[in-house]
């Protein structure tokens, strides 16, 4: 297929993704098949495991990229420039990820799409983000969405507050004595640090915790977690999973389980071969992500979270070791 050829299939692939009218399971080995020949990365992946991609026929076939390749390598599917790219937060010392944007507002779009499903429309709540760490970096994948929630909002307050813990909880005193729909987006520690300062009773209050203590505090599970936040306050609490390489996010109403959307699926992985899908619930594995919004770049990640589907959804519990990675590091090397 010449570049221009590639070009059109990849906006026609954008507008299916945008309309919604495809089966997933076509859709992503549609993707595969793309991807697997024009993403120079995947493609190399793929030859390091000796496998023919002509050869796959089911969505279970697939090979799930590495994605902490995306700290050391450009993926992309196609010929194209960008001057966009979000970019990991990490640790002082660590290599951050960087996901190329070959159009960021079909990210913004895709980010709204996946709102509304879950809490209505943008326009109709009054959005306030405690996102220290993320709102200091300017490739963040989570400002650009929590941004573009604050602009379409139509409800005054809305914005960024990063350390001004007094200003936020006049704001959100504001919002609860005028029955304003509300929802507070927030990174882990900001939230303990910000709820230890002022506990709030605000039972109309949705808090959407965006996970990660940034080395700011000592990890923790989402149960622990929870626990803390409810302590000091009354509000709804849920939980976003999203991250830098990937264009879709999932929300979880309950703040524990999470569950596939219209454009992301979970997948679990043994810990032991990250090419062999875990059959049993509530057993700990590899989670692995099929993001059909990553159309320009790799829809299928293998992350390095930990999680288990036990039934009723997906849960996240925790972050792999370096030593669970070495099955992988092995071809990773040679890319």
């Amino acid at each position: 297929m010449d570049t221009m050829g590639l070009h059109r299939q990849i906006q026609q692939l954008k507008t299916t993704v945008q309309t919604g009218s495809y089966d997933f399971d076509e859709m992503a080995m549609e993707l595969f098949r793309i991807q697997s020949s024009h993403n120079p990365v995947y493609r190399r992946y793929l030859d390091l495991l000796r496998i023919e991609p002509d050869f796959l026929t089911s969505l279970d076939q697939v090979p799930f990229l590495p994605i902490q390749l995306f700290k050391y390598q450009n993926i992309r599917t196609g010929y194209w420039e960008t001057n966009i790219w979000f970019e990991s937060s990490g640790t002082t010392g660590q290599q951050p990820s960087r996901h190329l944007i070959e159009d960021l507002d079909f990210y913004l779009a895709n980010c709204t799409r996946g709102f509304t499903r879950q809490w209505g429309s943008p326009q109709d709540w009054c959005f306030l983000a405690l996102l220290p760490g993320y709102l200091e970096r300017r490739h963040s994948s989570l400002v650009a969405m929590v941004s573009h929630f604050i602009e379409r909002s139509q409800q005054a307050g809305s914005g960024f507050y990063l350390y001004d813990h007094q200003k936020l909880y006049n704001q959100l005193l504001h919002c609860k004595a005028n029955h304003t729909p509300t929802i507070l987006f927030g990174v882990s520690f900001a939230l303990i640090d910000f709820l230890e300062q002022h506990p709030l009773d605000f039972p109309e209050l949705h808090i959407i915790e965006t996970g990660g203590m940034k080395g700011r505090k000592e990890e923790m599970t989402k149960e622990s977690l929870h626990g803390i936040i409810r302590q000091r306050t009354s509000a709804h609490i849920h939980s976003e999973y999203g991250m830098t390489e990937l264009l879709s996010q999932s929300y979880s109403r309950d703040g524990l389980f999470f569950h596939d959307t219209p454009t992301l699926r979970f997948r679990i992985f043994e810990r032991e071969d990250p090419l062999v899908q875990e059959r049993k619930l509530n057993r700990a594995g590899r989670v692995g992500i099929i993001d059909l919004a990553n159309v320009a770049t790799c829809s299928f990640l293998l992350t390095e979270d930990l999680g288990r589907f036990n039934g009723q959804g997906y849960t996240i519990d925790g972050r792999l070791d370096q030593s669970e990675w070495r099955g992988c590091n092995l071809l990773v090397q040679d890319l």
